[in-house]
């Protein structure tokens, strides 16, 4: 992606977008400014397109990569949930302090929730506490092997990483 129109979406997936999405559930005014940022309309190389589809196309870059997606397709809520239990904050675990999605209470990601996983990734990677914990403690997303829930505890401890920084 060019650098500069690039960044016209990487201001939007910022500090306050990841502040909306942690105070979505608790007032108004965060779900407001959640729905504003994403609704917003950015232009990259001629095309508009909203932040929204903006997140969802780098979320399949970045982790949907073994799903066989077609190059350039947004991920969407099946791509999602099939993604979110792949990824983990600085080392594997099943508890809620190494297990992103566990850590971040989405329980359930669906049709009315996978956009709001899918950014709050990316902002917590931009600006939000894993991305001071790229910088501060060398503490990256790593992605999983597909379905790291239903394999075997030997198979667990053999997966392969892959280390994702958006910094």
């Amino acid at each position: 992606m060019d650098k500069t129109h690039n960044s016209k979406a990487q201001m939007e997936i910022g500090k306050k977008l990841y502040d909306a999405i942690c105070r979505f559930d608790k007032n108004e005014e965060a779900r407001e400014e959640y729905y504003q940022i994403m609704n917003k309309e950015i232009e990259i190389h001629g095309r508009k397109q909203t932040v929204r589809e903006q997140v969802l196309r780098i979320y399949a870059m970045l982790f949907c990569d073994d799903l066989d997606m077609k190059e350039g397709a947004s991920a969407g809520p099946d791509e999602v949930e099939a993604t979110a239990d792949r990824l983990y904050i600085g080392t594997a675990g099943f508890d809620p302090d190494h297990w992103y999605r566990m850590k971040y209470h989405f329980p359930v990601i669906d049709e009315d929730n996978y956009d709001r996983f899918a950014a709050l990734v990316l902002s917590d990677l931009k600006a939000g506490p894993l991305h001071e914990a790229v910088v501060n403690d060398g503490d990256m997303l790593l992605v999983g092997d597909i379905n790291p829930l239903l394999l075997t505890e030997k198979e667990r401890a053999s997966q392969q990483f892959r280390k994702i920084d958006f910094v």
